[in-house]
């Protein structure tokens, strides 16, 4: 039973990663359409008739188009994204409805009938006559899918859509819909979310937009309340490692909308899961109260994204949703973590174990070798560009160039570093490819001609800083220089400046008897530095301490005096423009609490 369960688990979490890649992509043109259904329809912000049109007409032919062009892509690449779009155009012709289900299903499915096609006749043609086959062929085929499109699937998928949605209606009428969160928020920690978001809400949330001009359908999934409700439990009643970090996983969940950040706190407590769900019955029920929705899906689940397409009028009903589910998901939260064991080492387990179930709904293996995936890494001139490829090309990997890149520009790499989705890669030999372990040998087979290097994590800077130390090392065109000399990597005993004695953060040389401030200083990044001084003025507030704390921006170093100043390693370069009358130190993680124990025993002295 357990084997079978696993392999439909499996099969679901591939269906789901197959939707994903399908919609992903094309997010902006679902955004750009909510933007347009937010202001111009007749309840919108700015209601224009003339405008309105490309409301509907993005709806109708370039939503499903872009959803087509890109299922037959991921089977067949260009030859099948083309392919895809001529069937589809079928689909819509034959229906009343946004054929976005529709588009889903014949996009694939051309990018599977051309493929066979090659995979048979591709040996047969006769040498000068593959330009002219290849295209009639496409042209032959597409022809025969739209007229199936237009009098089979089209018809078909509009009597399933108009199914569904009168039972989403009923559901709606019955006052049950919160009960749907029963199933959502469990998938959601398996890695399930894609399937049922991608699958089933979003279409059917496109259908009650052109009908009603807004669907409560797009929150179910995307509500960030349920998952913030967990991490402000640890932040409050959480231990060690999971108590450490939960704020910055707070900020990455809340505003930067990856949900996954919070899914290995739930599993350290199966319990948990009563918290997310409660939290997520609760905000479907008030926003149902509230009778509110979205103009178009919200993704990521940020909260910004969310108040970005939210309906006219609705701002205050999806807030109060939100935070209904937060409070309630923390109240569970907080009770169960406040009355039950935590190991502090289980955090690190269950966030190998989300690795896994990542890994898994990719359908990818969970434990492989960095080393035997990575090749060597190139030098400078045997490249143009740098990849982060994941299975949606948003999120972590987004973050990872980011990263890359501030490391780069300090060793004068000057190489585009950007991000994308494993199904977009292009075959090129001058490119690096980075992809977490378990994706590697996915992006082998899109990419084989290009160089591919493994990490465990996209956020791992230490990675980073030996990829570029090895590259420097073997490139004419850079310096060579070591790991320990790339500033932004660098320890923090090489990267602390050496005023009044300070030589480290893990010195006891401090000098604070003429300290009246501290000041953790920021330059483009506010959210981890914000949070650190929070944390800090708590603890001085426990110790009864009477010290201005606060986070500033970099701009204002010159400004200060008498201040011990803090940056994280990252940003240990700020460091330099400190006047002699100040202390400095760096620290590798500002939100680690043991770093500002013994600054705490020197003021209390």
């Amino acid at each position: 039973m357990s084997e079978n369960n696993s392999g439909l688990k499996a099969s679901v979490q591939k269906l789901g990663s197959q939707l994903s890649s399908m919609v992903m992509p094309n997010i902006g043109a679902f955004i750009a359409w909510g933007l347009f259904a937010a202001l111009f329809i007749p309840t919108g912000y700015l209601p224009n008739e003339s405008l309105n049109v490309i409301t509907g007409t993005m709806q109708t032919y370039l939503l499903p188009l872009l959803i087509a062009y890109s299922g037959g892509n991921l089977v067949y690449g260009q030859r099948g994204a083309v392919l895809g779009a001529i069937a589809t155009m079928g689909v819509i012709a034959g229906s009343e409805v946004p054929m976005f289900i529709g588009a889903m299903l014949m996009g694939p499915f051309a990018g599977w009938v051309i493929k066979k096609f090659d995979d048979i006749f591709q040996d047969k043609i006769p040498s000068g006559f593959e330009m002219l086959i290849n295209n009639f062929s496409s042209g032959i085929i597409g022809f025969i899918l739209a007229i199936i499109g237009f009098f089979a699937v089209g018809p078909m998928v509009s009597t399933l859509t108009n199914w569904m949605a009168i039972g989403v209606e009923q559901i709606i009428s019955w006052g049950v819909l919160p009960l749907t969160n029963i199933l959502i928020e469990p998938a959601k920690i398996l890695f399930l979310n894609n399937a049922i978001n991608h699958g089933i809400l979003t279409p059917l949330g496109n259908l009650q937009v052109s009908e009603v001009g807004k669907s409560i359908l797009f929150l179910l999934e995307a509500n960030p309340g349920p998952g913030l409700g967990v991490l402000l439990a640890f932040a409050f009643f959480g231990r060690g490692l999971a108590k450490g970090s939960s704020w910055g996983a707070m900020l990455i969940h809340f505003v930067g909308g990856i949900h996954e950040i919070y899914f290995p706190y739930v599993m350290t407590n199966p319990l948990l899961l009563l918290a997310v769900i409660a939290g997520g019955i609760t905000g479907t029920f008030v926003l149902n109260l509230f009778s509110v929705g979205l103009t178009g899906p919200a993704s990521p689940g940020s909260i910004l994204a969310i108040l970005g397409v939210t309906a006219r009028g609705d701002h205050l009903g999806v807030l109060a949703g939100v935070l209904a589910a937060a409070a309630v998901s923390f109240a569970i939260a907080a009770l169960i973590l406040r009355f039950s064991g935590q190991d502090e080492k289980s955090l690190e387990e269950q966030q190998a174990a989300s690795q896994r179930a990542k890994a898994e709904s990719k359908g990818q293996a969970s434990e492989l070798d960095v080393e035997e995936l990575s090749d060597d890494v190139p030098t400078a001139e045997e490249i143009d560009r740098i990849i982060f490829a994941c299975d949606a090309g948003m999120g972590s990997s987004a973050m990872g160039a980011s990263l890359l890149r501030k490391k780069a520009k300090q060793i004068g790499l000057d190489k585009g570093i950007t991000n994308s989705a494993i199904n977009n890669l292009v075959d090129d030999q001058k490119t690096l490819v980075i992809t977490q372990e378990e994706l590697t040998p996915r992006a082998r087979r899109q990419a084989p001609s290009s160089t591919h290097i493994s990490v465990e994590n996209f956020l791992d800077g230490d990675r980073y800083d030996e990829i570029l130390a090895e590259m420097s090392q073997k490139s004419d065109s850079l310096p060579d220089i070591s790991e320990e000399e790339i500033t932004v990597g660098a320890t923090t005993e090489q990267v602390v400046k050496p005023t009044d004695a300070v030589e480290s953060s893990d010195s006891n040389n401090l000098v604070l008897d003429n300290i009246e401030a501290i000041r953790f200083v920021y330059d483009d990044k506010v959210g981890a530095t914000t949070m650190a001084a929070s944390n800090l003025r708590n603890q001085f507030q426990k110790e009864g301490l009477d010290i201005s704390i606060e986070a500033v921006s970099s701009q204002m170093i010159d400004t200060l005096d008498n201040t011990l100043v803090i940056v994280d390693e990252e940003r240990a370069s700020l460091l330099d423009n400190i006047s002699s009358n100040n202390q400095t130190v760096a620290f590798n993680d500002l939100l680690d609490e043991s770093n500002y124990q013994k600054i705490i025993d020197q003021l209390k002295k």
